[in-house]
């Protein structure tokens, strides 16, 4: 069944803050295989201008997806969410995210398409830190798979 249209354009409350601490990127950029001084080093990050270390571009992700939980979550969508696959991922930052920032995510649904018996969901999330500053916005696709038969 279609995902219903006339959720295009639902924005959801903001997320709690979540606080980025600079363990959690050192933890990411050595998962990522990114060893960038600018993301372990505060000293490196100082000379490069900035006030402490600063997350690999794709560290939001996680806070962005757990954000479009409440989304995908929401029973009047209705969205089969065993049926889901990640389609697609971009970042448009302003800056770059910081150790010590506190930031929150409001997600909105940007579209809903129907291609070949799949939906495709385009959630919006902007992520601004704890003085209402614009950090980052995420754009995240999902695709429902069809049900067979369909």
């Amino acid at each position: 069944m279609a995902l219903d249209q006339s959720f295009v354009g639902r924005t959801y409350p903001p997320t709690a803050p979540y606080e980025v601490g600079r363990e959690k990127i050192r933890e990411f950029a050595e998962a990522v295989g990114d060893a960038n001084p600018a993301y372990t080093d505060p000293e490196a990050a100082k000379a490069l201008g900035h006030p402490d270390v600063i997350a690999p571009p794709t560290f939001v992700f996680a806070i962005t997806f757990k954000a479009a939980g409440v989304v995908i979550e929401d029973p009047q969508l209705g969205l089969d969410y065993s049926r889901v696959v990640h389609g697609d991922q971009k970042f448009a930052y302003n800056r770059p995210v910081r150790a010590g920032d506190r930031l929150t995510v409001t997600s909105t649904i940007e579209a809903i398409k129907s291609l070949a018996g799949n939906d495709i969901l385009d959630i919006r999330g902007e992520v601004h830190d704890e003085a209402g500053e614009h950090v980052v916005t995420a754009f995240t696709k999902l695709v429902a798979r069809a049900a067979e038969g369909e």
